[in-house]
């Protein structure tokens, strides 16, 4: 029986998310929480919010115990990139490409 909670359109580089996501693949919960709140990184606040979103989504809607929940996958995808224009020299323009994110975290019942 697995968990899942999803994040779309979230104003982040996939690239910048996958680093922190690496971090807390295959861990308890409760270490993953840990890890976000003392890594230093913009990645860390959503995804807190999301892990808490995928328990929360294991206790009420599967009936799983908190205590022996893991993060079983967690993966990140590019989701629809914002393009901006920056004005440059003699007339000319340079394209800045905003890129969000699509992060799906899975939490699974160790055995």
């Amino acid at each position: 029986m697995e968990a899942r909670a999803e994040l779309r359109q979230v104003r982040i580089s996939p690239r910048k998310v996958g680093i922190v996501l690496d971090l807390i693949r295959n861990k308890p919960v409760e270490m993953a929480m840990a890890i976000l709140n003392n890594t230093p990184k913009a990645a860390c606040e959503p995804l807190a919010k999301l892990l808490k979103s995928a328990v929360a989504n294991a206790e009420n809607n599967h009936n799983m115990d908190a205590s022996r929940l893991y993060v079983s996958e967690c993966f990140v995808g590019a989701g629809v990139t914002l393009k901006r224009i920056r004005a440059k020299d003699h007339g000319r323009a340079h394209r800045i490409l905003k890129r969000t994110s699509n992060i799906v975290l899975v939490v699974k019942e160790a055995e």
